[in-house]
């Protein structure tokens, strides 16, 4: 079995290293606090000591991997570094680890640590083609590894496209409660009606998807003029409970913008163009 090396210990790193443990990969593991090390693991005192021939990195941000990383004693050798970060972020250490001679795959890890090591497990790679076949048995270990493509920005990319999603959700969903609570609803009455829109969204996100693809958006089902109206109320009764509106003002105003262009019977999906003007 191959050896490898993991570098943090958090709950992302001890995950990722139990893994190639009961794969039976020797398993090296370094953390800044000592200690930390699973049952079976070689903990190592410096990172000099712990990297090998492939050493992954899965701590809180890049600003430690910076911290932490020791460029000579990587040269020559496979760094793939699973800290999540912004795209640009993941080009620069590309740019980095391709100075220093380091072999380097960035990945971002699309599960919850209590998924590694389980066929729902799953962490986005990108970087050379040739580097990510080099290691794919190994990095199946831990997860499903799925390539996204040369360039190193392209993980990073999808992993914050999909938290965009799973953090605006959830920030509605407490949002929700406050302003059921507001209302006199207790949390325990409204929890079986939100659990039904996750059986619903699926189905939206693929027609939003297919609508993007193909340029049409049809509102037969329902219209952007429709959803401001509904917006619209849940502003509404939010101010009046004192509730902050910031996101739901947003995609009102999208929908504002629509509609004077005249495509206020256009689906929900036409309003990606007006979020992208507003990021430029």
């Amino acid at each position: 079995m191959t050896p490898v090396t993991i570098l943090g210990l958090g709950p992302m790193g001890r995950a990722l290293a139990r893994a190639f443990i009961a794969n039976g990969n020797p398993t090296t593991v370094w953390n800044r606090t000592p200690g930390k090390a699973p049952d079976g693991a070689v903990e190592a005192k410096t990172v000099a000591e712990a990297v090998g021939a492939l050493t992954i990195v899965s701590v809180l941000d890049y600003g430690a991997v910076e911290a932490i990383v020791d460029a000579q004693a990587l040269r020559g050798r496979t760094l793939v570094n699973l800290t999540a970060d912004t795209p640009h972020r993941a080009r620069e250490m590309a740019a980095w680890a391709a100075d220093h001679d380091i072999t380097y795959l960035e990945g971002a890890v699309a599960c919850p640590a209590e998924a590694i090591g389980t066929p729902s497990g799953t962490i986005f790679y990108s970087g050379p083609s040739p580097v990510f076949s080099r290691w794919e048995t190994e990095l199946s270990v831990p997860a499903n590894p799925i390539y996204l493509g040369e360039d190193p920005g392209r993980a990073a990319a999808f992993d914050v496209a999909v938290l965009d999603v799973f953090w605006n959700a959830l920030a509605g969903v407490v949002h929700s409660y406050a302003l059921a609570s507001a209302e006199g609803i207790e949390p325990g009455e409204l929890t079986p009606m939100l659990k039904g829109l996750g059986e619903i969204l699926p189905t939206l996100i693929e027609e939003c998807g297919a609508n993007l693809e193909s340029g049409e958006h049809s509102g037969a089902a329902s219209s952007i003029r429709s959803t401001h109206a509904q917006i619209s109320h849940v502003i509404a009764a939010s101010e009046r409970a004192g509730l902050a509106t910031g996101a739901l003002r947003a995609a009102r105003d999208y929908a504002e913008r629509a509609t004077a262009d005249g495509r206020g019977d256009e689906a929900f999906s036409a309003l990606s163009a007006y979020v992208a003007e507003r990021g430029k």
